[in-house]
């Protein structure tokens, strides 16, 4: 174990997929309609120290910082204070029991990058999303993947994966066709692509040729998901289902069902 520990060791900034995020909000950004004088809206859920913001702001074909306006929600006041450092917008915000401080409609794309995976109240979150995000509009979502390689080996000896552990910030696990199935949950997402960043315990040229050839199998897993022209809000998605969990609805009336 120490010498797989050695071998992968130094390549855990791949997890973030940094360039699976920009690419696909390269790709929102050219096709996106916005009215003259108006930037391009990106929102980070859970923004960290701002990386992807900054990230995607330089690498938007014809994207200088008059045409972007960069957004966050994030809940760690140290972090908060950073991204105002960096000219960020930023509430200190809890995603899982409050609305988004955002019109309707008013966000041109979302990242949400290794947050998920922390979150119990995904039904609200995705609902939020939906109800903030432009038709047409993109979200990428990244998080650890629960049948990756080094995880689906842990699991044939009978050990925890890493992603998800009962001693651990991880409340949740995540794999291509089950977050799939969930998004997709009657259409008010379509995911357009799926890839993978990073592949333990292989170094990072070696990680890179694989997590393109096997991406369901890479330490990460994302997908970049179109917001679909159907009205409403995604929670509308529990009015016909029944969870033996009380998965939290919202206090606005527009969200009981």
């Amino acid at each position: 174990m120490q010498i797989f520990y050695k071998m992968k060791h130094g390549t855990e900034y791949l997890n973030y997929g940094r360039d699976i995020i920009t690419g696909y909000c390269r790709r929102c950004r050219e096709r996106s309609v916005t009215e003259e004088g108006n930037p391009f809206k990106i929102l980070d859920l859970g923004a960290g120290h701002g990386t992807d913001l900054i990230n995607c702001r330089e690498n938007i074909v014809g994207g200088g910082k008059n045409s972007v306006e960069l957004w966050a929600l994030e809940s760690y006041p140290p972090n908060v204070t950073l991204l105002r450092q960096q000219g960020i917008k930023v509430r200190q915000f809890n995603i899982e029991r409050e609305r988004f401080p955002f019109e309707n409609e008013s966000i041109d794309f979302v990242i949400m990058n290794q947050i998920l995976e922390h979150t119990k109240e995904i039904f609200w979150i995705f609902s939020e999303i939906s109800r903030i995000l432009k038709k047409g509009g993109g979200c990428i979502v990244g998080v650890p993947n629960l049948a990756s390689l080094h995880n689906r080996i842990a699991l044939l000896f009978g050990n925890q994966p890493t992603s998800v552990r009962a001693l651990g910030p991880h409340v949740r696990g995540f794999t291509k066709k089950d977050f799939i199935d969930f998004v997709e949950t009657d259409g008010y997402f379509k995911v357009e692509c799926f890839a993978g960043s990073n592949f333990y315990p292989f170094p990072p040229k070696v990680s890179h040729v694989l997590a393109s050839l096997f991406p369901s199998q890479a330490v990460s897993i994302f997908w970049g998901i179109r917001r679909t022209e159907k009205g409403d809000c995604f929670i509308k998605v529990l009015d016909s289902r029944f969870y033996e969990t009380p998965y939290y609805r919202g206090s606005d009336e527009r969200y009981e069902g």
